[in-house]
């Protein structure tokens, strides 16, 4: 078993590459798993649990 790479760290104060982009393609992604398409506070929640698992500010550890 590999070690992990994700948390990013340190965690970046500004990222350019966490962007609403980044969230519409996770997004793209799960609609085509058959997944219903983020409205609404949605797209919060879905940048909030990105964040937390690129960075480390939540789950597993």
């Amino acid at each position: 078993m590999s070690a992990r790479v994700y948390p990013v760290s340190p965690q970046p104060d500004d990222d350019a590459r966490f962007t609403l982009g980044l969230a519409a393609d996770v997004a793209d992604v799960l609609f085509r798993h058959g997944y219903p398409k983020p409205a609404g506070m949605d797209w919060v929640e879905l940048q909030l649990a990105l964040f937390r698992f690129l960075y480390g500010t939540g789950g597993a550890a």
